[in-house]
């Protein structure tokens, strides 16, 4: 993680020393006043919008030693949305509280608040809706797991129902731990979770949850553009009702490593690419589509359902080829689990 963490008077930095300890291994930026001269600290810069709003895009986690009021007012220019702020956490000079200030769900503010008031034998304060009348907090759960949220306003929607009455969930995936409280096992309704792959939607108000477990296999030809491999992909994921969040890494052939089409494509959607050996793809289990041509070409019957399936447990789309380019896309194995 990447911690910002500011103290404002001697006592601050001495407390600011033990929240480091806690964050330790994680990529640390401590921040005092100038007159102080801290060492391992760095001057707290002016003016004060900009600084601190580098600081805030920057980070996992914000860490004020002091009061609420200091952390409000630095931080106010920048807050943006629940999805995309980092975490931010006040401490007292004297740790005798652990506040979580900003993104306690999905930024994980309220878990580290919990972490770091045990650390320094700190009072924990957690003031969310659902933390508070221990119900399940959607929005935290998801995020933990790194699951893909839909709709923040649809998750926002579900956090307030769920303190006034059950709501259901439905998954494609087993649940093989008990249900939070304050949900219930369900596949229609006004509202609901739905824990799924594909893009559905079997709630009148869905807050779609998307698990990232499918592996993408792609064949190509030389010379293959970017935009040819997305096409491709975009019209298999249509065609078959995947979301695209669902895709979690690409893989091919070593034939491949050097096509900058199948790098690019793979850069702007942010997957990782794993590239295989015919010998390794050849010795993976299963029933593939056949071609001689490509067998002759690589060494090895079929690319892109081999490639897909290193690691994966099924197959749910077998090869599909659309101009120089084919595509497979299998599943890992995967649980639902609410611990």
């Amino acid at each position: 993680m990447k911690i910002a963490l500011f103290a404002y008077s001697r006592q601050g930095c001495k407390t600011a020393r033990r929240v480091m300890d806690f964050f330790e291994g994680s990529e640390i930026r401590a921040f005092t006043m100038e007159r102080f001269g801290e060492e391992g600290f760095s001057t707290i810069g002016q003016p004060a919008v900009p600084f601190y709003g580098a600081l805030f895009a920057w980070a996992d986690v914000l860490t004020f030693i002091g009061s609420c009021g200091i952390a409000v007012r630095e931080i106010a220019p920048h807050v943006k949305s629940k999805g995309t702020d980092p975490a931010v956490i006040v401490v007292d000079e004297l740790a005798k509280f652990s506040i979580s200030l900003l993104s306690g769900h999905i930024g994980g503010g309220n878990a580290l608040t919990l972490e770091l008031a045990d650390f320094l034998g700190a009072a924990p304060v957690i003031t969310t809706a659902t933390d508070m009348n221990r119900k399940f907090s959607v929005d935290a759960w998801a995020a933990r797991r790194g699951l893909y949220i839909e709709s923040l306003s649809a998750a926002k929607h579900v956090s307030a129902r769920i303190l006034e009455a059950p709501v259901p969930i439905y998954s494609d995936y087993p649940i093989v731990t008990p249900l939070p409280r304050g949900t219930v096992a369900g596949d229609s309704g006004d509202m609901g979770i739905c824990i799924s792959y594909k893009k559905q939607n079997p709630f009148d108000e869905t807050l779609l949850l998307v698990p990232p477990v499918l592996y993408l296999g792609i064949g190509c030809r030389r010379g293959i553009t970017a935009e040819a491999i997305e096409t491709a992909v975009s019209q298999v994921c249509q065609e078959y009702d995947i979301h695209p969040k669902a895709i979690k890494q690409a893989a091919s052939i070593d034939l491949k490593m050097d096509e900058t089409g199948l790098q690019e494509f793979c850069e702007k959607r942010g997957l990782p690419v794993f590239f295989y050996s015919a010998q390794v793809l050849r010795a993976v289990p299963g029933e593939f589509t056949p071609s001689e041509r490509v067998l002759r070409v690589t060494g090895v019957d079929n690319v892109c359902e081999r490639a897909a399936m290193i690691g994966a447990e099924k197959l749910l789309v077998k090869k599909t080829a659309m101009d120089g380019v084919t595509v497979a896309i299998a599943q890992e194995h995967w649980e639902v689990r609410f611990e």
